[in-house]
């Protein structure tokens, strides 16, 4: 993107991670934990906000966002977590709240299906804390895609509520894509 992404002024105004810690706020989410590489600025906006931790990967290692989950569910391994991706621009807080309603008691993982490939959407999921040891033994053992997790655990899939909400931004082509009507 030539940017972080985290700092992109969604058309709203806020940046991309000022607004999906207000999206998960209105998800009656209790704490917000945003996670960054060791060498990553701090998103603006965002960790001067009540209620929110930041935390960085190891210095001089990352694993992708897996060492993001892993470091959230290590912060507090009493809590289930739900997992959001800074780069969804077109996320709104009713599909968080229906995947949060969605929950089913025992459920380790519950994701949408990617409306592109009908595989789990990882970085809009719910992750249980009886999942760390799952996270935890798939990094160890090199598998450090956390939709194959999902995959391999069982995740039940919701199909999405409303289209493009889970659209990511990882070059300009696609950032103006996801933010055009």
């Amino acid at each position: 993107m030539g940017a972080d992404k985290a700092d992109l002024a969604h058309p709203d105004g806020r940046s991309l991670a000022r607004r999906t810690v207000d999206l998960l706020a209105s998800a009656d989410c209790e704490r917000v934990i945003v996670s960054i590489r060791h060498d990553q600025p701090v998103p603006h906006r965002v960790a001067d906000l009540p209620g929110v931790t930041i935390i960085r990967d190891p210095e001089g290692k990352s694993d992708g966002p897996i060492s993001g989950i892993l470091a959230a569910m290590r912060e507090n391994p009493k809590a289930d977590w739900l997992v959001v991706a800074c780069d969804l621009p077109r996320l709104d807080g009713q599909t968080l709240k229906h995947l949060v309603a969605s929950r089913h008691p025992g459920e380790r993982f519950l994701a949408y299906r990617s409306e592109f490939d009908g595989l789990p959407e990882p970085l809009c999921a719910f992750y249980a804390l009886e999942a760390l040891d799952l996270l935890e033994n798939a990094l160890a053992d090199g598998r450090r895609c956390p939709r194959k997790v999902l995959i391999l655990g069982n995740c039940r899939l919701l199909d999405p509520i409303t289209p493009r909400a889970l659209d990511n931004a990882n070059t300009p082509d696609e950032w103006h894509t996801a933010i055009t009507p």
